[in-house]
């Protein structure tokens, strides 16, 4: 399974007046992952781009286990989950970098869509190379 840890600084910005991380940005931090994810193993949403497709959101979620204070010290863990639809999966968990509690767990979709802004149902050829390169079956 395809993995990314990504530290997450908790700003003073981010927290509200009881110092807790307003629920809205741990969406933002799992967009970090998805962006160091495709940093690490060249699935980036320029890759994508520049070949004239696009990968829009369609679903995400996220279950919250308990609130993230300002001052600790959180770590993502992104994993790419396979597919044999045309769609990039992934799964979250936001936890304690040392003491390994976990503050929230989520999912997310996207889908390809080609240069004229259609869906594509079937795989697009650089991911099939994709998957291949990293081992899955296709």
């Amino acid at each position: 399974m395809l993995t990314e840890l990504t530290n997450i600084n908790i700003r003073f910005h981010e927290v509200d007046s009881l110092r807790i991380v307003w629920h809205g940005h741990y969406l933002k931090y799992f967009e970090d992952g998805r962006e160091a994810f495709g940093r690490k193993y060249g699935i980036g949403y320029m890759d994508v781009y520049d070949l004239g497709l696009l990968t829009p959101l369609v679903k995400i979620a996220c279950d919250y286990k308990r609130p993230i204070k300002y001052g600790d010290l959180v770590v993502l863990e992104t994993k790419y989950i396979d597919s044999e639809a045309a769609k990039i999966q992934f799964q979250f968990t936001l936890f304690h970098a040392e003491t390994k509690e976990v503050y929230a767990v989520g999912e997310s979709t996207q889908v390809f869509l080609n240069d004229k802004n259609e869906l594509m149902l079937t795989l697009p050829k650089f991911f099939v190379d994709w998957k291949k390169r990293w081992e899955f079956e296709i």
